[in-house]
């Protein structure tokens, strides 16, 4: 038997046009990062048949909330320094790179060369506003510091000691 539906109140009608995304930006971009090594990794069972493509590599990055500053911490295997570029603004840091192998190695009998070409991007929002004139970044072994201070620090909250039962 068909039963119908009571209508609803004027106060049980949802007035949103989109979905509510529950989580943050920062999970947002974590899905989608989740969902492009699944699709590579997926992609990457086929066979290579030898058409151009511009080689990206993940990029993992931390961000850390020191209370008077950001810092970041983003591994980019062999690449150099001067190959980096960094665009901040004051709530978000685009990070890119591309490092590129110029020397004609004919002698060598390779069966896969994966290595001539690699390429970084990735952006970060940040949750509170920098001063990107302030910032300053160093590449130390494949993982590139970059430091920025904030508009207005927030104090350390004091964490308590709660035990474990």
């Amino acid at each position: 038997m068909l039963q119908m539906d009571k209508p609803q109140k004027k106060s049980e009608v949802s007035n949103e046009i989109s979905p509510y995304w529950k989580a943050g930006w920062l999970e947002m971009d974590r899905v989608f990062d989740n969902f492009r090594r699944d699709l590579e990794r997926s992609l990457s069972m086929f066979p290579h048949i030898g058409v151009p493509s511009f080689p990206t590599s993940a990029m993992s990055c931390d961000i850390i909330d020191e209370g008077d500053k950001f810092m970041i911490n983003a591994n980019m295997p062999g690449i150099q320094k001067d190959e980096i570029k960094l665009n901040i603004t004051e709530n978000s840091v685009e990070i890119s790179a591309q490092h590129k192998e110029e020397t004609d190695e004919k002698k060598k009998n390779y069966v896969r060369k994966e290595r001539r070409e690699t390429s970084y991007y990735r952006t970060l929002s940040l949750p509170e506003k920098v001063s990107s004139s302030k910032a300053k970044a160093k590449m130390n072994n494949g993982i590139l510091n970059i430091e920025i201070p904030k508009v207005t620090p927030t104090p350390k909250s004091k964490g308590s000691s709660i035990p474990v039962q």
